[in-house]
């Protein structure tokens, strides 16, 4: 057994420790105690989801008539970098005063967000919208954890896990034939502007519900710890040096060393204060499970995040029908998470991990494929269904896990560090694939954004998008293998 760091022993051995299985088996997450609950804060993820499966829709277009295809790519990044920042403040928030504020301030800024991008005149003013709703996405993602972690017992986690991944599966399939619709007929900005009225309904069932079950600190006896200060400084040094990065990929100019130098400066000693010790070199337990959240779910965003643009630029579909080439992964992502929750396939949970990041590869590996014209478009369909039935496993598995290996008190930290994984990984390897697609000529695509025929063709700059996410895809199986835990021994 690899040696453990005692912050890690501790949290082994909570986790190994014997329990009290007298109510093992009784309740559920629609019984009497938790129904209001569930159904309130599955329906933020509800928006959520809807916002992501109908904004990727929309994205291509609004990028050309703002003129912004050669920042593609910071659309997206803009968002998992505010919320980096985001999910530090959400867990000092959620551990001194519970999930309350946190999932409140943060669904206000994400509605905030939609409607600054709506309304944008501009790409950068666009981008600006995008960073504040990421710092919103950040809050409310957290909050979310530490209401799954206080209100649900150990064996009802994997189900509420289940029904989040299940709620993407209506957005995914309405989602982005809403969003084309709308984009073709009416105009991308009503795609942004048009979210925000999903807010009330969240809010409504959600929050009296949180009130009464998760509100409060962890343990109320104790006095409320002062903000960590420190701990703040660093999440926005990992936000400002992502950012940094980010700015020196898409500008390909030698003076762009300086921002990506300064990035890095500001970036490693920021991972290595919020993150477990362990994490980069993939010690077993808790480091691995948070490392593998962030290669996985970085590897798979990169390389979806540029599959509707290469569908409308390389093989001419409408924004409609390249963002249901992406629909059927909602309903495989719901059914890996649903794989994950059933009760005989915890001995197996490891395999399962490890098949699922398999998948993963493949899927993003098998995607570029149809840049050769003799490839029906319909194999990105099929691939990324594949491909999301692996992450649907894998994310529900991580998030279960992480939870597992979490004393009460340090729920709101450890969450925090699961999803600094997930988008700083989303940042830096967005960063990755976008400098290589701009160096590649992607930026020439933009006049190809069209609803009627495909021009302009760059074909090499999404394989170069695509290949190495499926190269780091293939490091998270390995790294799915360290995620089982031995007993701490005496």
């Amino acid at each position: 057994m690899s040696a453990l760091e005692p912050r890690e022993a501790e949290a082994v051995a909570e986790a190994v420790a014997p329990r009290d299985t007298s109510d093992a088996t009784k309740g559920s997450v629609l019984d009497g105690d938790h129904r209001a609950l569930s159904i309130g804060i599955v329906s933020v993820v509800l928006l959520i989801a809807f916002e992501a499966t109908a904004v990727g829709t929309a994205m291509p277009v609004a990028a050309r008539e703002l003129n912004g295809v050669s920042v593609y790519a910071f659309a997206f990044s803009a968002y998992f970098t505010t919320s980096l920042f985001g999910m530090v403040l959400a867990g000092q928030w959620s551990d001194r005063s519970g999930p309350l504020a946190s999932l409140t301030a943060g669904i206000s800024a994400f509605a905030a967000g939609l409607l600054l991008s709506g309304t944008a005149g501009g790409m950068w003013l666009f981008i600006l919208g995008r960073a504040v709703q990421g710092l919103g996405g950040g809050l409310v993602i957290v909050a979310l954890y530490v209401v799954v972690s206080r209100a649900y017992a150990e064996h009802l986690r994997p189900a509420i896990m289940a029904a989040f991944a299940a709620s993407w599966v209506v957005p995914s399939v309405v989602g982005p034939l809403a969003a084309g619709t709308i984009t073709e007929h009416l105009g991308w900005r009503w795609v942004f502007v048009g979210i925000p009225v999903l807010v009330v309904v969240p809010l409504a069932l959600a929050l009296p519900a949180i009130r009464r079950t998760a509100s409060g600190p962890a343990d109320p006896a104790a006095p409320v710890a002062a903000w960590d200060r420190r701990r703040i400084g660093l999440a926005l040094a990992i936000s400002a040096g992502a950012g940094l990065l980010q700015y020196a990929g898409q500008e390909l100019r030698w003076l762009s060393l300086l921002p990506a130098a300064a990035g890095a400066a500001l970036l490693v000693p920021a991972i290595r204060g919020l993150l477990p010790r362990g994490t980069v070199r993939a010690a077993r337990g808790l480091p691995s499970v948070i490392l593998l959240r962030g290669i996985a779910a970085g590897s798979f965003i990169a390389a979806e995040s540029f599959v509707p643009l290469m569908l409308v630029t390389q093989r001419g579909l409408s924004v409609t029908l390249a963002g249901l080439s992406l629909a059927v992964g909602g309903a495989t992502w719901a059914l890996g998470s649903w794989i994950q929750s059933r009760p005989w396939t915890e001995p197996y949970r490891e395999r399962l991990v490890v098949l699922g990041m398999v998948l993963v590869a493949l899927a993003i590996a098998a995607a570029p494929s149809v840049l050769i014209t003799a490839v029906p478009v319909w194999v990105v369909a099929v691939a990324w269904g594949f491909g999301c039935l692996g992450m649907g496993a894998v994310i529900a598995s991580t998030s279960v896990l992480l939870m597992k290996l979490s004393a009460p008190e340090e729920a709101g930290a450890n969450s925090a560090a699961l999803q600094i994984s997930d988008g700083l990984s989303n940042v830096l390897l967005l960063a990755v694939g976008g400098a290589a697609f701009a160096a590649l000529g992607g930026g020439a695509v933009g006049h190809a954004v069209s609803s009627d025929a495909a021009t302009g063709s760059h074909p090499a700059a999404f394989a170069a998008v695509f290949l190495p996410m499926a190269g780091v895809a293939a490091v998270g199986a390995w790294v799915a293998t360290r995620l089982h835990v031995e007993p701490v021994r005496a």
